[in-house]
């Protein structure tokens, strides 16, 4: 009784002797699989290598953008240096302090950033510290972390595009413009912040949940809780994708309950715990004074919320921008609804304009659910033209290619295209100059340009608007320094400073040392 079954698993032989090739059409077909599948096997050889050049590449590329910014004194103290000390702290086993930040916002200078931002997985990279102490540490870091990404949205496209058309020929153009996109280059410009793990851990999240390995990606779903506070709403956005499947709907109720509880719990609780301030960042003032407020006016009076998204009119170019880079099929494909969630937590605010531009980082926490979105409106489409559909799909990666090379220049990688971007100038010189004259170990204001090139051995704070008292006072009258308006109250603070008894160590290209006995 157990012949058949047995060798129906064997080839399903049926009549004549297999050895002259009697083989079945089920069979025949086997074969072919078979044949097939190790081509496959060959491709990926060739697709692993494709992969590993590139993100090498991308990681190369991210790394030296970061590092001439830095060397050419184009970094900021906001928010390097305040990551630096962090970081620092950190690697000499003490609590995450910058006294940047917590004497320039008024927190003392023994502020943990904890308090600022919940980010405890800036902790992994502690340990590069002991190898390099400094700022290039954190660029460098953050390079890869970006670029190890990659591969997760290459593997995502190839699995996904493969039932239709050769998945390499839509992986590898997906991926390069991913490499390329904006909200990526825009990432690394901006000098290091915790984004640096969202791209990666939300690419893990979903290429493993698409290879049906649903607990790794509950693990990646998790550790984006680690990453800041609030990309509990993004796990809670990928809840609500989950919602729709008929078989994950359990899960992904949980998903949207945590994920809203867990930045809850890091807003109201945690931050409060580590010396922060639990309505810091709260910027739904049009909307109401607190969360609650804010619900009841958004639910009663829907339009107030229609308009916001609208005012100023920039927030809705940063939306057409976050999904042209996938010609904007993300919209056609359910796992768009993760997206809702982040960007309407942006997008709604009424202030810290930063936050709805598209010059900053704040894009890169849900560019990869942009690009699997992306994959899957744009396969829904092509499925609507079944003799075409794998022509389709190709002709839309090619696309999203030439939309991702064609948006560079007028992103900061442009940068990368011009002289000045790698010259050394005299200004250069002098900031390196000015930087040398002050000793070791002292404590220092220091301009947001110089600050990075201090931290690693002075106690830094910001030269600001503020007397801090520093003995030791490194300015800049050159050009424009955060936190100042202008030029003119620049200087108007380092005459100040001239007639408290400070005196000037040097002076040259608009560079300005002080000291006072």
């Amino acid at each position: 009784m157990r012949t058949r079954p047995l060798r129906a698993r064997h080839g399903n032989l049926i009549g004549g002797d297999p050895a002259r090739g009697n083989l079945s059409a089920g069979n025949r077909a086997a074969k072919t699989r078979a044949a097939k599948n190790r081509a496959a096997e060959k491709l990926a050889g060739r697709d692993l290598a494709f992969v590993s050049v590139l993100t090498v590449a991308a990681a190369a590329l991210y790394a030296f953008y970061s590092c001439v910014t830095l060397a050419r004194f184009r970094a900021g103290a906001y928010d390097l240096v305040i990551f630096d000390q962090a970081i620092r702290s950190y690697a000499r086993f003490q609590s995450p302090v910058s006294m940047l930040k917590g004497v320039h916002n008024g927190f003392g200078p023994g502020f943990c950033v904890l308090g600022d931002h919940w980010s405890p997985a800036l902790a992994l990279l502690a340990p590069l510290y002991w190898i390099h102490n400094g700022p290039a540490t954190l660029l460098v870091a953050q390079a890869v972390l970006l670029a190890l990404s990659i591969p997760f949205v290459w593997a995502y496209a190839f699995r996904a595009s493969s039932a239709v058309t050769a998945g390499r020929r839509v992986a590898c153009p997906v991926a390069v413009a991913y490499a390329l996109s904006w909200p990526i280059t825009e990432a690394v410009a901006f000098d290091f912040h915790e984004v640096a793990f969202a791209p990666l851990l939300t690419a893990v999240m979903l290429e493993r949940y698409q290879a049906g390995r649903r607990r790794a990606a509950v693990l990646a779903g998790l550790a984006l809780l680690l990453v800041k506070e609030d990309m509990g709403l993004l796990l809670a956005g990928f809840g609500l994708f989950l919602l729709a499947r008929r078989r994950d709907r359990r899960l992904g109720a949980l998903l949207v309950v945590g994920g809203i509880a867990a930045t809850l719990v890091a807003t109201r609780v945690l931050i409060p715990h580590f010396g922060g301030r639990a309505g810091y960042y709260w910027a739904y003032w049009t909307l109401g004074p607190d969360l609650r407020r804010a619900v009841v006016h958004a639910v009663t009076r829907p339009g107030d919320v229609v308009a916001l998204l609208a005012d100023p009119p920039l927030k809705l170019r940063t939306l057409v921008l976050t999904l042209a880079p996938v010609l904007f099929t993300a919209v056609l494909s359910p796992l768009g609804i993760a997206l809702l969630p982040p960007l309407l937590e942006r997008m709604l605010a009424s202030t810290y304009p930063n936050w709805w531009t598209p010059r900053y980082h704040y894009t890169a926490f849900v560019v990869a659910v942009v690009f699997a979105a992306g994959i899957d409106g744009a396969l829904r489409a092509a499925a609507r033209f079944p003799g075409r559909s794998g022509r389709l799909v190709r002709g839309w990666a090619l696309l999203v290619l030439a939309t991702a090379l064609a948006l560079v220049p007028f992103f900061s990688f442009g940068a990368l295209f011009t002289p000045s971007f790698h010259a050394e100038t005299a200004r250069t010189r002098a900031a390196g100059r000015a930087v040398a004259a002050v000793p070791d170990g002292v404590l220092v204001e220091a301009a947001g340009s110089l600050a990075p090139a201090l931290s690693p051995r002075t106690r830094t704070l910001l030269w600001d608007r503020t007397p801090r008292g520093a003995p030791w006072v490194a300015a800049d009258v050159g050009a424009r320094d955060f936190p100042f308006d202008s030029v003119r109250q620049q200087v108007a603070r380092v005459e100040t400073l001239l007639r408290q008894g400070y005196r000037g160590v040097f002076r040259e290209a608009g560079y300005v040392v002080l000291t006072r006995p």
